[in-house]
Formats: C-alpha cells, structure tokens, sequence
C-alpha cells in the first residue's frame, strides 16, 4: 500500500515574503515558456486499470534513488490518468526511441488517441500488469509508494520492481517546444 502526502506549506515563508525569494510575477505562460528550454526524455507512462490500459506521454520522469530503486513521475492531477494510476497502484516508465515520435504524440492527445485495449500500440506484459511497449529503449515497472499533491500536479514515487533494456536506437526527447533526437 502507498501513502499520500497531501500539499505542504512551502519553507521559507509565505509567498509574499520578501525573504522568501517568492514573487507573484511568475504566471503559467512565463513558467512554460522559459521550462522549455529545458531538454528532457520523452517517456510514455502506462498502467492497467478496471476499463482497460491507459498510458499518457511524459518529460517529467526523476530517477530519486539507486538502493532502494525509486522513480518519480509528475502528472496533471485534473487528468484521467491521475486517477487511474492511483487506482492501480502501479505503472510503468517507457523510454521512447527517435522512432516513436508519433507514439508520443498519441500518448499526448495530438494524434488519434490510443484505445483501452492499445490498438495500433504494440505491447506486451511484465510482471505489474501495466503495458510495456515494443521498440523502447528501456521500461521500468513501479509500485506506488507515495503520492504527493503538488499544486496542479501529483507526483508518483514508485519502487521498481522490474526494468528491461530495449531497442539499440537514439533517443527521443523534447527541447524548445519540438522532438528531436539524441544519439546514444
């Protein structure tokens, strides 16, 4: 069973305290804006739960602990699969190559959607039950071991379980608001 962490007063004081180095000029926009310029790894995040398989593509993927192996992924906690992976107790991390870029953009809502039964996804299943899928560079399978509300978004600690090695490939990531590809 995993625990919840429910939202935290910040340290340093409150958000208008000049000493806290908070400032009330940061909006959405602004945050994107200057996050993108951020390179990360696109991953697809997946899970099984009671209407079918649900996955949602990611760069918010932290690996937070080699012994015990513990991963953490940000999620929109107003999205579906927030509560499908609280459901579940359980995902897993895929690793996109260069190759899947239009796989991440399904994931993502930008193309047609992936189905509960992952229809044109190919997949196959580990020892969690959530979906790994075919030509990534690796996956990792997690339990959920806490879940912390973080403003708009929940973060999911989760202790892996099992990991696989993948396709030999580039790897896909998003920078500057576009895909590109990373050599290994």
């Amino acid at each position: 069973m995993f625990s919840r962490i429910e939202g935290q007063p910040p340290r340093g004081g409150p958000p208008n305290d000049p000493d806290s180095g908070a400032t009330d000029s940061v909006d959405e926009q602004s945050m994107k804006r200057v996050t993108a310029q951020f390179a990360a790894g696109v991953a697809v995040v997946t899970t099984r739960h009671a209407g079918g398989l649900h996955g949602l593509t990611v760069s918010a993927y932290l690996t937070v602990s080699w012994n015990p192996p513990l991963v953490l992924v940000s999620v929109e906690t107003l999205s579906q699969s927030c509560d499908y992976m609280i459901a579940s107790g359980r995902y897993a991390v895929n690793f996109l190559s260069h190759l899947q870029e239009f796989l991440a953009e399904r994931f993502a809502g930008r193309a047609p959607l992936v189905n509960a039964q992952f229809d044109g996804a190919p997949h196959h299943f580990e020892s969690t039950g959530a979906p790994i899928l075919e030509g990534v560079l690796g996956w990792l399978e997690c339990q959920v071991e806490q879940v912390i509300d973080a403003g708009d978004h929940t973060l999911f600690l989760g202790r892996v379980v099992k990991l696989g090695e993948g396709a030999k490939s580039k790897a896909l990531v998003y920078f500057a608001r576009r895909y590109r590809s990373v050599e290994p």
